[in-house]
């Protein structure tokens, strides 16, 4: 068994924090993993020695497929990031866990479907309203972030 701090393991939120954060880390690796399969697949190459190895110089292309898949991991960067800061700090407040909880599943649940409608292309607007409910979350923490800080500025 991991060595581990109690305090850190009596902090239920943060427990529930390093749950769905994990989570998300490792689907953000399997949509990188899917880019490289379907660059693989597509023979589309962003570097000429990757091109070169594959066949060819004329696979040192774009393709719209895996510029898709770039796109749902960049957008996954732009919004997943920021929640590990947003709740790593919420995580300090003392939230209910429960409401915490609510927090953390409502954001992972929207970027896994995010992902499945950005890949999958699923009809509009399934990704935007996926990627609108993610942020009410990340708004959430936020504010409360601010109204804990603001004695201190």
């Amino acid at each position: 068994r991991a060595a581990h701090s109690p305090k850190m393991m009596e902090n239920k939120v943060f427990l529930s924090f390093t749950f769905y954060s994990t989570i998300l880390i490792l689907k953000m690796y399997v949509v990188a993993i899917i880019t490289g399969q379907v660059r693989l697949r597509k023979k589309a190459f962003a570097n000429p020695e990757d091109a070169l190895r594959n066949g060819g110089l004329q696979f040192y292309r774009e393709d719209p497929d895996v510029e898709r898949c770039r796109r749902a991991h960049c957008n996954d960067m732009e919004n997943i990031f920021p929640f590990l800061f947003l709740g790593a700090i919420y995580s300090l407040l003392d939230p209910s866990p429960t409401v915490a909880r609510i927090h953390f599943l409502i954001f992972c649940v929207g970027r896994i479907i995010h992902t499945i409608a950005y890949l999958l292309q699923l009809r509009a607007p399934t990704r935007s309203v996926a990627y609108s409910v993610a942020q009410l979350p990340c708004f959430s923490m936020a504010l409360q972030i601010l109204l804990a800080t603001t004695p201190y500025w």
